[in-house]
């Protein structure tokens, strides 16, 4: 091994095991603070959604591709609605569902266990009938409200949309006796079929306008949307319903679909989620809907949603701080994991380096200890030998074999270049030691022996 090698190894080493207890520290100090932490979240999470072809779904899979660029993969869960989407995350079945404001009595416990990342869009109560069936039962292609459905064949959706709770309140809201209506609860494909084939005479949905039903039924010929003239007196009477008004084509401009404004009433979906979901988990999805939700609408301009007006839980930190700050500095130029590993780490690093800090400093005098003392612990075996000299208890020869295993061990001893001094003078020192013995020796020879026969 070529020397310099060799002195560099031995300063490493030496430097290694001495700063190594407070390394060790430090490490483990870190593991402790990332179990605690748990910052990078779980690589799978659930998202409920809703029925087939229903808004709720072409959200999900909007959802699902966003999120698989940061490596998270999103389990659909199909359900009935809103009701039901509920209900899955209170019994742990969802992670993250959509949930429409009104649709489902909220619980106590829920404002504990659940929090929103806010409001995403409306959703308009369509309320589509035949206008065969007006003009059958008043001589009139169009009704001018929900009073007029007494003994009409009403599908209202499954229970677990949430929907006919919705139209229960609504009908009651309008004197409209229990069972005046025949309602029925089919889900929205089989409905529709029924619906186009004259078995029914109206069907509600409470869905956003990326329905595909809802856009099909809007551009069917005998297929009128009902107009909610007094919308601003259910907004009024029910604080979880909002007035819209769908505008003059919008739907098709050039068709001029629909052919007048249509005022209807809706209620606010949000992104509900557990309060256990991992809060990275809940960044990107707060995150991802300014993307997907900010976007102008039929019923909203650019930026308005998601916003937190009509929640009915707490928003969530994550969903607030998505909303109302800019995406953080270091989401901008770094992978996602990374970024949020630093942005959820970096308190517990700054305490960390505060501890270190001060304890580093005990790192130099542990290094020139150990160094040192690999030099220092033989002066303790040469005052032996020079104080068996001194006290004459020990031959001198013996003294003289001691003092060159001495000097044997002290020329295999290697320390930095640095310590190199401390080395000679430990040689040099033997050496002094070494004269002295001799002289004392020659001097014992050179004295006279005393005759013992002489009187």
């Amino acid at each position: 091994m070529p020397q310099a090698f060799r002195n560099t190894f031995l300063t490493l080493r030496d430097l290694i095991v001495s700063a190594g207890p407070l390394a060790f520290l430090a490490v483990g100090l870190l593991v402790l603070a990332y179990w605690w932490l748990n910052p990078n979240p779980p690589k799978k999470v659930t998202l409920a959604t809703g029925p087939a072809q229903s808004a709720y779904e072409e959200f999900g899979k909007r959802y699902q591709k966003a999120l698989a660029v940061d490596g998270i993969e999103v389990v659909l869960r199909p359900s009935d609605g809103s009701s039901h989407n509920l209900q899955l995350l209170r019994d742990g079945e969802a992670d993250v569902a959509f949930v429409q404001g009104g649709t489902a009595e909220l619980l106590p416990d829920d404002a504990d266990n659940l929090v929103s990342l806010g409001s995403l869009f409306v959703e308009p109560v369509w309320l589509f009938y035949r206008t065969d069936a007006a003009e059958r039962a008043y001589n009139v292609p169009r009704l001018d409200g929900l009073r007029q459905l007494r003994g009409w064949r009403v599908n209202v959706g499954s229970e677990g949309s949430g929907v006919p709770k919705l139209m229960e309140r609504l009908l009651e809201a309008n004197k409209v006796e229990p069972g005046a209506v025949k309602m029925s609860r089919l889900e929205q494909t089989p409905a529709t079929v029924d619906f186009l084939a004259g078995k029914l005479d109206a069907l509600v949905f409470a869905s956003a306008p990326e329905s595909l039903m809802v856009q099909m039924l809007l551009q069917t010929p005998g297929v009128q949307l009902l107009d909610f003239a007094q919308h601003e007196a259910y907004a009024r009477r029910f604080p979880f319903l909002t007035p819209v008004t769908l505008p003059r084509g919008v739907v098709d401009l050039a068709a001029n679909v629909p052919t007048r404004d249509v005022r209807l009433v809706a209620s606010t979906t949000s992104l509900l989620a557990r309060d256990g979901t991992h809060p990275a988990l809940l960044t990107l999805f707060a995150q991802n809907a300014q993307k997907l939700h900010g976007g102008s609408g039929w019923f909203n301009r650019a930026r308005e949603f998601p916003n937190s007006r009509a929640s009915e839980l707490p928003i969530a930190k994550e969903g607030d701080r998505a909303m109302n700050e800019t995406v953080p500095v270091l989401q901008r130029y770094l992978p996602f994991w990374i970024a949020n590993l630093i942005e959820r780490m970096w308190l517990v690093l700054g305490i960390l380096l505060a501890v270190m800090l001060p304890l580093s400093r005990i790192v130099p005098p542990l290094y020139q200890f150990r160094v040192r003392s690999r030099v220092f612990r033989w002066y303790g075996r040469l005052r032996e030998v020079e104080n068996d000299l001194e006290a004459g208890k020990t031959d001198s020869a013996e003294l003289l074999k001691a003092l060159s295993a001495l000097e044997a061990q002290a020329e295999k001893v290697s320390v930095p270049l640095s310590y190199a001094d401390e080395l000679y003078a430990l040689r040099n020192h033997i050496h002094l030691v070494r004269k002295k013995l001799l002289r004392a020796s020659e001097g014992a020879e050179s004295r006279p022996t005393p005759d013992t026969n002489h009187p």
